[in-house]
């Protein structure tokens, strides 16, 4: 009987504990920044068409998933985002015995501009992703958009952090 009253009394206090010190998950500090409706321009890189594609693909599933807003076109909108694709590197992470390429890191840097009723902000998202490839090998076109599209939605949740961060900030100061 001891044992179940120390087991309550301890999911009890973590309950309470967590209920009254005022946690609320990122994606509340995120929305309240982001509002209902967002609309999105993704600024075609003419060197890489291609990824501009990906990358509205990674920022629009962000919205919908990280978010949890609609997308909307942007004259219904209380937030748009423009994104333009600033940067990629694919830069040799090991190497074999032989001295053969047999990892790599991709980093994408984007900056997203944010737009509102208030005001515009603009940010720096940076994501990276590994991957290996076998020696002596040049990177695939598969392996190449895979690695900007996890490089893509790793900077998206960099940016969701960041307006979270500035999202938590602005309701601290209220």
């Amino acid at each position: 009987m001891l044992k179940k009253g120390k087991l309550f009394f301890s999911i009890f206090s973590i309950f309470l504990l967590l209920s009254s010190c005022g946690y609320r998950p990122s994606s509340t500090y995120a929305k309240s920044v982001m509002g209902e409706r967002v609309s999105t321009h993704v600024t075609v890189d003419l060197k890489f068409p291609e990824n501009s594609v990906i990358i509205k693909d990674a920022v629009d599933s962000a919205i919908i998933k990280r978010f949890k807003s609609s997308l909307s076109t942007r004259s219904f909108s209380t937030t748009h985002l423009d994104i333009l694709f600033s940067s990629m590197s694919f830069v040799p992470l090991q190497y074999d015995s032989n001295g053969y390429v047999i990892s790599y890191r991709a980093t994408i840097t984007l900056k997203i501009t944010k737009t509102d009723k208030e005001s515009s902000k603009v940010f720096t998202a940076q994501g990276t992703y590994d991957f290996a490839i076998e020696p002596n090998a040049v990177v695939s076109d598969q392996s190449r958009f895979e690695a900007i599209n996890f490089g893509s939605q790793k900077a998206i949740d960099s940016f969701v952090a960041q307006v979270a961060a500035s999202g938590s900030r602005r309701d601290h100061d209220n």
